[in-house]
């Protein structure tokens, strides 16, 4: 590990002035590429105290053991020199984009004697007319199959194109008239050009004119009573319009335009591109991406624009570019766009509208590609071995934590204080297992009380099953536990077998606390890990390893170190461990607000015994809200449909007896209703949630 201090340049050798910079290891290799509009500002940035850099800015910095810089004149030219080294030299702490050449694309090479039509991946080729991406090479080819009924463009390859010409006999596409044979002279190299451009034209959005020519010829075939002539050519408008159903409208204006998502984590992040032409969507793509370095969504945008027009000129450069965050600062961008265009881009965030609603789509694409990354990457059996060595020798464990179980908390400002216990066996998630507890011991917010409360309890349980097998004898027989949310549990996989009576309640079913972890996990720092390590040995439980995961840094607590352990940033461990903690975040936040929407539409008629949901709804209907229905007889009571007199006394008396609450709140909007109505009343649209008799919600962060 090298000291950043060994190689910093002298004062005063840094220029002021905008450039290129290249961090390079002991062997020379390039390990990192940046730009600067200030030289001398960005890189002092780099040789501060490690203690106040980011953990991955840390690790390139003591990586390195050089760093060398070029001066440029403007910031859109070291935008373009970073672009070019970043290819060159394949940097290892560089935004690294994959999968990035995969996706196949419509190619029609204008650059041979007669254009051909085919699917084209990798590299894109000088003189080539692109179409696309598309997610799969068979939607290309259907495409094309449609088009070629309009556009017999040649579609062989350059050997069977040389054979027909030799031979003198087209190809079976150019006797069913799916292709214009221009091997064997059919039509002349200048017609069968300029039937390509025309396919081109067609593939890039200028489909009106097109279709509107072929009509006005059908009606003129059929005023002649050239009647097959005319019916040729209507197959070929449905044909064509066949093809561009394939691409719905989503832009009614007929906008070119590319539109940008990302979906991201601390660890990775996915970036989704859709290619909307002439207002349809031609292509999609997407791009993973690991976070090697600190960067925000602005930079993640820039790197992405990058990689898709750093080899593209102009129509292959949209006029308008949508993203979800600027660059900073986002006038060299845009003027790099515009020059690969040769005319002006627009680069902006959508604010209203089709294209925001379309945005939303993508962005929807990217955080479901990014999900779809991460399970395939869980699922593998390798990757998850891996992944639990890394944790038992990152933490010193004798062995492979197969079962970790971790805990967070979560409330709304000290309300409705929840917490969950989720289970991992060998890497996978075992929901049947998952707790949700209620915390009881105290009331408002205090995380560290809360985490102390719930580890008590679940491992309370534990030692009560053995105590109650004879497995465990020290001690008394601690209690049941009261506030344990549970379904019942299964049996863990990939443990040793236990005996039968520690596996299953009298029953039959399986126990609910029944097996012990090897690592307890807990969301937050050494607070909350202490927490949870003194509840174990208050307990005197000295076999179970906890550690904590923070958020800001990903940083993993040991209980009594003054420092954190730092995981590194590729390892299979680290993104094991955010998973769970995740996972146990989403439990516990859907539980806190299931149990807060519940104590919001909670009512009066709820403590009224007999009184179901149907006979509640039609009592609101009648009378219009609680205020009304407290004010009304007996007998008025009794007009209501389903009521009798016997109800209608007992619904008297509990209205009677309960305390009118605050004002409602509507639940969707955050609305106070006026103060003439009392919770309970129906208002708002139909099916909208409405409180009924709870307080108004206080306005904070959930967590």
């Amino acid at each position: 590990m090298a000291d950043p201090s060994s190689y910093r340049p002298r004062p005063g050798e840094i220029p002021d002035s905008p450039g290129v910079y290249r961090f390079r290891d002991e062997h020379r290799r390039v390990i990192y590429v940046g730009k600067a509009k200030s030289l001398r500002q960005r890189l002092a940035n780099y040789f501060q105290d490690l203690a106040g850099l980011h953990p991955r800015t840390r690790s390139m910095v003591t990586t390195a053991a050089s760093v060398e810089w070029t001066v440029v004149s403007t910031e859109v030219e070291a935008l373009q020199l970073e672009y070019s080294w970043i290819k060159e030299y394949d940097p290892r702490f560089n935004v690294k984009y994959r999968d990035d050449k995969s996706y196949p694309y419509l190619a029609v090479t204008m650059n041979e004697e007669f254009p051909r039509v085919q699917v084209m991946r990798g590299h894109k080729r000088k003189g080539v007319r692109y179409f696309g991406p598309y997610a799969h090479a068979w939607a290309i080819r259907d495409t094309v199959d449609l088009m070629l009924r309009v556009f017999p463009v040649r579609t062989c390859s350059a050997g069977v194109f040389k054979n027909a010409a030799r031979t003198g006999r087209p190809c079976l596409l150019g006797y069913i008239g799916k292709c214009s044979a221009p091997c064997v002279e059919r039509i002349s190299p200048g017609d069968h050009r300029e039937l390509a451009e025309e396919f081109c034209d067609f593939m890039a959005g200028r489909t009106g004119t097109y279709l509107r020519r072929l009509e006005r010829r059908m009606a003129e075939a059929a005023e002649e009573m050239e009647y097959e002539r005319a019916a040729r050519l209507r197959d070929d408008i449905g044909a064509l319009k066949k093809a561009m159903e394939k691409n719905a409208v989503v832009l009614a204006d007929a906008t070119d335009a590319d539109l940008i998502a990302v979906a991201e984590d601390e660890l990775e992040a996915a970036v989704q591109i859709f290619h909307v032409r002439g207002g349809r969507v031609r292509g999609q793509r997407g791009w993973v991406t690991d976070k090697v370095e600190e960067i925000t969504t602005g930079a993640l945008v820039e790197h992405a624009l990058q990689q898709l027009y750093g080899e593209e000129t102009g129509d292959a450069v949209p006029r308008e570019v949508l993203v979800p965050a600027l660059p900073d600062p986002v006038e060299p961008v845009q003027e790099w766009l515009t020059g690969r265009r040769g005319a002006n881009v627009s680069l902006r965030v959508p604010q209203r509208g089709d294209k925001k609603a379309l945005m939303e789509t993508v962005q929807r694409n990217a955080q479901q590609a990014l999900v779809l990354h991460k399970t395939k990457r869980a699922s593998d059996l390798t990757t998850r071995s891996r992944a639990l060595e890394e944790i038992s020798d990152a933490l010193g464990l004798d062995s492979a934590p197969l079962r970790i179980e971790c805990y967070d908390i979560s409330h709304l400002q000290g309300d409705d204080v929840v917490a969950s216990m989720v289970v991992f066996e060998d890497g996978l998630a075992r929901k049947s297992e998952y707790r949700r507890f209620q915390i009881m011991g105290f009331a408002g917010q205090d995380d560290v009380r809360s985490m102390h409360e719930v580890i008590t309890r679940r491992f309370r349980r534990y030692l009560a099953e053995k105590e109650r097998t004879g497995e465990w004898t020290d001690g008394e027989e601690p209690g049941a536990e009261p506030g344990a949310q549970a379904d019942p549990g299964a049996a863990s996989a990939g443990l040793a077998e236990p005996p039968a009576s520690t596996l299953t309640e009298d029953d039959g079913r399986p126990k609910r606390f029944a097996y012990p972890p090897q690592l307890v996990v807990v969301d937050g720092g050494a607070p909350q890990v202490a927490a949870a390590q003194r509840a174990l040995d208050e307990l005197g439980i000295d076999d179970i390893a906890v550690c904590g995961l923070a958020k800001r840094l990903e940083e993993v607590w040991l209980p009594g170190d003054d420092d954190p352990v730092v995981l590194p940033r590729t390892s299979e461990g680290l993104y094991l461990l955010q998973r769970i903690r995740d996972e146990a975040h989403r439990f516990a936040i859907t539980y806190q607000r299931t149990k807060r929407a519940k104590r919001f539409r909670s009512s009066p008629l709820d403590d009224v015994p007999g009184l179901g949901e149907t006979r509640k709804q039609a009592l609101i209907k009648h009378f219009g809200s609680l205020k009304r229905l407290r004010s009304a007889t007996i007998e008025q009571i009794c007009d209501v449909p389903g009521i009798g007199r016997k109800t209608a006394e007992t619904i008297v008396a509990a209205l009677a007896q309960a305390v009118p609450g605050g004002p409602a709140v509507n639940t969707a909007t955050g609305e106070i209703m006026d103060d003439t109505e009392e919770p309970g009343q129906q208002t708002g649209s139909p099916g909208e949630p409405v409180s009924t008799g709870a307080p108004d919600e206080r306005r904070g962060q959930e967590r």
